[in-house]
């Protein structure tokens, strides 16, 4: 885990990773509003292993394309009930995850969630950047630009 030892300062998007979820780039939309981040995901099948909570689940990582998909599997830390902008609640699974941003990595949480209508496929809440970002939403990805797939 390597934190920055100033306070970055976040576009209201920025182009993030989820390697831990075979994820180099996603964008994702800064969102103070939200308290938890989410991210697209479908086709969630829950699994015990090695007494493990686990989910299966399958995501379309860039905008306005469902042609391609990335399987993820992640365990899941907890199942909360979220309500949405829109004022919609709904149970989703936690998962806990590595986000990197720039030269920067943490652990943040994060829910699963269908976003196939919305612009993007992942919300960066503010508690995943409470402590190490603040947001200035008249810039958009000030950490650079899209990573090389490597």
């Amino acid at each position: 885990m390597v934190k920055p030892d100033e306070k970055l300062v976040f576009g209201w998007r920025e182009w993030v990773g989820l390697p831990e979820l075979g994820l180099d780039s996603i964008k994702a939309k800064v969102d103070t509003g939200a308290r938890t981040s989410a991210l697209h995901a479908f086709e969630l099948d829950t699994f015990t292993e090695n007494g493990v909570d686990r989910v299966n689940f399958k995501i379309h990582p860039v905008q306005k394309d469902v042609e391609k998909v990335v399987s993820c599997v992640a365990d899941i830390i907890d199942e909360r009930l979220v309500t949405d902008s829109g004022g919609h609640r709904e149970q989703r699974l936690i998962i806990a995850t590595l986000l990197t941003i720039g030269r920067w990595s943490w652990p943040i949480e994060m829910t699963l969630t269908s976003r196939d209508n919305m612009m993007f496929r992942m919300l960066l809440g503010r508690t995943a950047i409470k402590g190490v970002a603040m947001v200035d939403p008249a810039r958009s990805y000030t950490t650079g630009k899209k990573p090389r797939a490597t």
